[in-house]
């Protein structure tokens, strides 16, 4: 198996991880299913809908990493836009004085970064090298 692919398969599985993760939670407290909302204090739920959009994002980039796909870091990049908009609009919310938990700066951070991350290895591994930007 070339490298490429086991990179690939691998960097799949881990999206594959983290997207139910972040479904299963953003959803739990969008629906306020098992008293998340309650656990999570005072959420924000702009990022809670952006972190879900990804998920879902994060979800078909992880089919686009199996298969092979050239739109998989476009998928990504999308995903990293769409954190980038919910962090201005949570400084927004901030600026504004609604109330917020600390830990959100981090995780927004955390998740951006990440995102990042992926959207290079998708644009590394699956772009077609014929394929302008």
């Amino acid at each position: 198996m070339q490298v490429n692919k086991i990179i690939r398969y691998t960097t799949a599985l881990l999206l594959s991880a983290f997207a139910l993760l972040t479904l299963f939670l953003s959803t739990s407290v969008i629906l306020d299913l098992f008293g998340v909302r309650a656990m999570e204090g005072n959420y924000v739920l702009s990022v809670v809908w952006a972190n879900w959009i990804s998920s879902i994002l994060y979800l078909l980039a992880a089919y686009g990493f199996v298969k092979h796909r050239s739109w998989t870091y476009k998928a990504l990049a999308l995903s990293f836009f769409v954190l980038l908009f919910a962090s201005v609009a949570f400084a927004l919310h901030i600026n504004s004085g609604g109330l917020y938990e600390q830990k959100t700066i981090g995780a927004l951070f955390f998740r951006s970064t990440l995102t990042l991350i992926f959207t290079l290895i998708a644009f590394l591994t699956t772009r077609n090298k014929n394929e302008s930007l």
